[in-house]
């Protein structure tokens, strides 16, 4: 290893653990082993049993409060989850280091197969999109349908907001930008990121603010942090790169899950003219864009994003399969035990 490389991060069995994660009011957090990886699930329960399964997957340096939003507006479609990644959120580093995105990929997937909730609704943003896009590709028997917010996916013409977190993935830079904002506070870290992923700071409200300085404090105080997002950063560039069938564009191509694609306007990472390119890309596709919207739609616009969602469930035929479903066991007298049925009731 060079010099100029982070550390090695000792296994998750010897880290420290550092603060508590917030849990919003309806949510869950439990903690779940798997080969090679623990991961950090956020649940909220559905309205009623019987919903069919959804996961959310967040981009670079987020985690899965980023869809807290999102989820609450949903819970009367989905039975929703959200995952930490490996390295983020309050999920530790994998045991083999590996970050590029199949390695995401690979713990997305071991994950479903796990827990048998396969195949679900899928959301990814960011790098999350990349991630759900490969998913999505290699493993179509676990996706019902794609819903990709400003996905990573290969551009030749990077943002130029873009370009400081494609340096991350440069050897050494990571410990040397560590090293020049050892003075920012939090409150510094946070701001810059909240103008680089939203078309508009403005609608992040006091509480939101107050939450994410807490989130990064916290962050900032566990050994790895910077390690994840270099390497992970490190990905996304490798990813850009890959030709052949492993390229993300190509992956695109093969997915067969209904996809609803979601872009922003004032995206200062993810360029907005990339939106009709995923469009022809992705078979079967919806393209929503959202001109005042940033990197994070589902955060800015959680409500439009769930219209958008309901949208597809009713273009997939998913909404009239559970009207159905809801009455034939109104017929039979199944209401009347709605929120007593197992998980796997519950798995849809």
């Amino acid at each position: 290893m060079s010099s100029t490389e982070l550390p090695f991060v000792p296994p998750a069995n010897v880290l420290p653990k550092v603060g508590t994660v917030r849990v919003a009011e309806g949510e869950r957090l439990r903690s779940v082993e798997l080969p090679g990886v623990t991961l950090t699930v956020r649940s909220r329960p559905p309205a009623r049993e019987g919903l069919p399964p959804a996961l959310y997957v967040h981009g670079l340096g987020g985690s899965s409060q980023n869809w807290s939003a999102l989820m609450a507006l949903l819970d009367d479609f989905v039975d929703s989850e959200a995952l930490d990644l490996p390295g983020f959120g309050d999920s530790p580093p994998p045991d083999d280091g590996d970050y590029s995105v199949t390695g995401h990929a690979r713990a997305v997937i071991r994950y479903l197969d796990a827990s048998g909730r396969g195949p679900v609704h899928l959301f990814g943003n960011s790098l999350g999109g990349a991630v759900a896009t490969r998913v999505a590709a290699v493993r179509p028997d676990l996706v019902r349908t794609l819903t990709l917010v400003s996905p990573a996916l290969p551009e030749i013409r990077v943002q130029r907001a873009a370009v400081p977190t494609g340096l991350l993935a440069v050897p050494g830079v990571a410990l040397l930008f560590t090293r020049l904002t050892r003075q920012w506070t939090a409150e510094q870290r946070v701001r810059g990121v909240m103008a680089l992923c939203y078309g508009d700071p403005g609608r992040v409200t006091p509480e939101g603010f107050s939450n994410a300085v807490q989130e990064m404090e916290r962050r900032l105080r566990l050994p790895y942090f910077w390690d994840a997002m270099a390497r992970s950063a490190r990905g996304i560039v490798n990813a850009y790169t890959l030709g052949g069938q492993q390229g993300l564009w190509r992956q695109a191509e093969r997915v067969l899950a209904p996809t609803l694609l979601v872009y922003g306007g004032r995206d200062q990472l993810v360029g907005f003219r990339m939106a009709q390119k995923a469009a022809r890309a992705f078979r079967d596709s919806r393209l929503m864009t959202l001109p005042d919207a940033g990197h994070v739609a589902m955060m800015e616009y959680p409500e439009t994003v769930a219209m958008a969602f309901r949208e597809l469930l009713q273009d997939a035929g998913e909404l009239g399969a559970q009207r159905a479903r809801r009455a034939g066991r109104a017929d039979s007298g199944g209401d009347a035990v709605d929120g007593e049925g197992t998980d796997e009731s519950m798995g849809g």
